[in-house]
């Protein structure tokens, strides 16, 4: 980001009144300053920005509201879809690890100030992998959530482009909306433009398109989240891996999560009849989102016939029903 682009940035966020926004742009410039060797100015940069904290700009407090939400304009609007999200950790079951990695990224965003003070970086660029359905588009939604962040979802049939360098102009300004907008920014199906760059049907423009994205990915040193999916890992290119913060992987649910889903998809009915064990066996090779499926059907079906009761018979009806669909 130039120069010229964090004026911009800063006078936005000054007539928005955003002071969050305005001090985390002010940081970038000192940053930006400091690699073009410039430690003098950028040293007073830092401590201007420190002096306004100081009295008493609540910037990046816990339990404060949620970051305002800039809607994307121009043509941004056909690059980002911008929402709030309602969904919190919590409402996911997740396994321990699992959990424990995602909570570790939020510690890290909510005190990333102890940590910057320190010449420490927090974890803000991660890489979600595993198979379709289990939970990696939910995942970019709860820490939207728990960070009172906007969601920022890329998308790509306004971001590829048919002419060539059209795809990494259009990158570009993704990435200067990164760092001038706070947010949980998410590039889902990640592999449409971080596959493997020595493909044999390469034709020179997806491998344009991946430079570009590491390279703004790699310069990007902003207060955002930058969130990015892939249902086939195998397909990126080995460069893609080192320059994310971390890569979690996710996987199917093994037999307690799946209960777990079941359970709080279920939780306003009775559940004191079913055979968890015939339920639990019928389960194995499905995905988060199929048996979260599977659920609801079931409680639409009892809801259907006055019931408060869900049956064994129904539930399995259902994950039948489902695997077949997606089998």
């Amino acid at each position: 980001m130039t120069v010229a682009r964090h004026i911009v940035a800063l006078l936005r966020s000054h007539i928005d009144g955003d002071e969050e926004r305005f001090l985390s742009v002010a940081t970038q410039l000192a940053a930006h300053e400091a690699r073009q060797g410039h430690g003098k100015l950028a040293q007073e940069l830092r401590e201007l920005v420190d002096a306004a904290k100081g009295k008493g700009m609540n910037v990046g407090r816990r339990g404060a509201g949620p970051v305002p939400l800039a809607q994307p304009k121009g043509e941004l609007s056909n690059l980002l879809a911008a929402r709030y999200s309602d969904i919190r950790l919590n409402s996911m079951v997740l396994g321990p690890e699992l959990r424990a990695r995602l909570a570790r990224v939020l510690t890290e965003q909510r005190q990333q100030e102890r940590l910057r003070a320190r010449g420490l970086k927090p974890r803000r660029k991660l890489l979600l992998v595993g198979p379709p359905g289990s939970g990696k588009t939910m995942t970019a939604s709860a820490l939207a959530g728990e960070l009172k962040l906007p969601l920022f979802t890329v998308l790509y049939d306004g971001l590829i482009g048919k002419l060539m360098g059209e795809t990494a102009t259009r990158l570009r300004l993704v990435f200067d909306a990164i760092a001038v907008q706070r947010g949980v920014y998410f590039f889902d199906e990640f592999d449409a433009i971080g596959s493997q760059r020595l493909q044999p049907n390469d034709v020179g423009e997806i491998r344009r398109v991946l430079n570009s994205f590491l390279q703004f990915l790699e310069n990007d040193d902003g207060p955002s989240l930058i969130i990015a999916a892939t249902n086939h890992p195998e397909l990126l290119d080995k460069a893609v891996f080192r320059r994310f913060d971390d890569v979690i992987p996710y996987g199917l649910p093994d037999p307690e999560i799946a209960r777990g889903i079941l359970e709080s998809h279920l939780t306003a009915f009775d559940l004191s009849g079913i055979n968890w064990s015939s339920i639990l066996q019928a389960t194995a090779g499905m995905s988060q989102a199929e048996v979260s499926w599977a659920a609801d059907e079931a409680a639409k079906i009892a809801v259907l016939e006055d019931s408060n009761e869900i049956k064994t018979p129904i539930l399995l009806s259902t994950l039948a029903e489902r695997r077949a669909a997606t089998s």
